[in-house]
């Protein structure tokens, strides 16, 4: 049985179709991330699973447990869920201390003072704060105040974890150190981890699995390798890691970019393919070969920038521009030089 389940479930907002008819099952121990661009319904998805949203059609349930349903019009309040919830913004009380922001929902919740202190005990020393319990927020850093949250909502002991884009107020450095916090208390607490973020870096980082969201519609449910590798169209192509789309004619079992044939083949077109088409491949997909090369279609340097141990290279074929990334090791073009690229992995969408 899943731990979490979603039948058609839908959210409007007047006209507006916020999510529509969303089916999903999470099951006990998965981290799974909701991943789209702003507006396309993943936080109001998230909203409806705490409780803060009713749903408008459709059924949610929680270990067979029903907690919303439009068919029998029943609708479980959030403070009876047993979720834990770490928001955005660090959503501490600053008059209190570091131990009592974590104790105080279970002095709420009227538990005996000797299971409090155990699980505050617990909960700060997996989030590294048992040495600050005295100190208060302010004189915290923001990722210290991000782990009262999180120790916070582990003390509850929650069914499951809901994450609302924990890590986007927190600097590079400090939000890649996160992740791997975050991945490995679900691992020390077996959480069950609902994780909503357009950031497709920490998707791809903490995910077992992931879905990715347009408009309100599921386009894709599958493992962050299964997105990269076999997106089902061509916008999860272009929102899950960078991509080059080039628009192509067919003809002789070969793709040329359109208005540019001189320059050569891109790529062998799929079997028994003619007209128009859009060609996409990924910048790691592609070699710079010399100009002189036997093979490849001619393309020129536009741009050449150092990315670290990457350099990152736009190039023109014709009109068109594509971007290419190589390990820096291999050596570097210069803007103005004339190459030739081969691609090694194309994908094929409509035009």
């Amino acid at each position: 049985m899943a731990q979490l389940a979603l039948k058609d479930v839908t959210k409007r907002f007047g006209d507006v179709v916020a999510v529509n008819r969303i089916n999903l099952e999470v099951e006990k121990g998965e981290c799974f991330s909701f991943l789209g661009p702003s507006g396309c319904g993943k936080t109001t998805t998230l909203r409806m699973i705490a409780g803060f949203e009713d749903l408008d059609e459709g059924e949610l349930s929680v270990e067979g447990k029903v907690f919303s349903s439009s068919y029998t019009r029943y609708y479980l309040p959030p403070e009876d869920r047993d979720f834990g919830m770490v928001f955005q913004a660090f959503a501490v009380w600053p008059h209190l201390n570091v131990y009592r922001n974590v104790s105080f929902p279970l002095e709420i919740r009227k538990l005996p003072k000797r299971e409090i202190h155990e699980r505050v005990t617990r909960a700060l020393s997996y989030t590294g704060l048992s040495s600050k319990e005295h100190v208060f927020p302010k004189q915290l850093s923001g990722g210290e105040q991000q782990r009262i949250a999180l120790a916070r909502a582990i003390a509850i002991n929650p069914k499951v974890m809901l994450l609302d884009e924990p890590l986007s107020n927190l600097d590079p450095k400090l939000r890649e150190e996160m992740r791997f916090e975050i991945k490995d208390l679900q691992r020390k607490f077996d959480l069950t981890i609902i994780f909503v973020t357009h950031d497709q870096s920490e998707a791809m980082a903490l995910s077992d699995r992931m879905l990715v969201m347009r408009d309100g519609v599921v386009q894709q449910v599958d493992s962050p390798l299964g997105i990269y590798e076999n997106p089902v169209n061509d916008f999860v192509f272009s929102f899950i890691g960078l991509s080059n789309f080039v628009p192509v004619d067919i003809r002789g079992g070969e793709a040329f970019a359109k208005g540019a044939a001189s320059a050569g083949p891109l790529h062998a077109a799929p079997e028994g393919a003619e007209g128009e088409r859009r060609l996409a491949c990924r910048p790691s997909e592609i070699d710079l070969l010399p100009a002189g090369a036997a093979e490849g279609v001619k393309a020129r340097i536009e741009r050449m920038t150092y990315l670290g141990d990457m350099v990152d290279y736009l190039a023109s074929i014709g009109e068109h521009r594509v971007r290419i990334q190589k390990p820096r090791r291999a050596g570097s073009l210069a803007a103005g030089t004339e190459c030739r690229l081969r691609l090694n992995r194309a994908r094929w969408f409509d035009a």
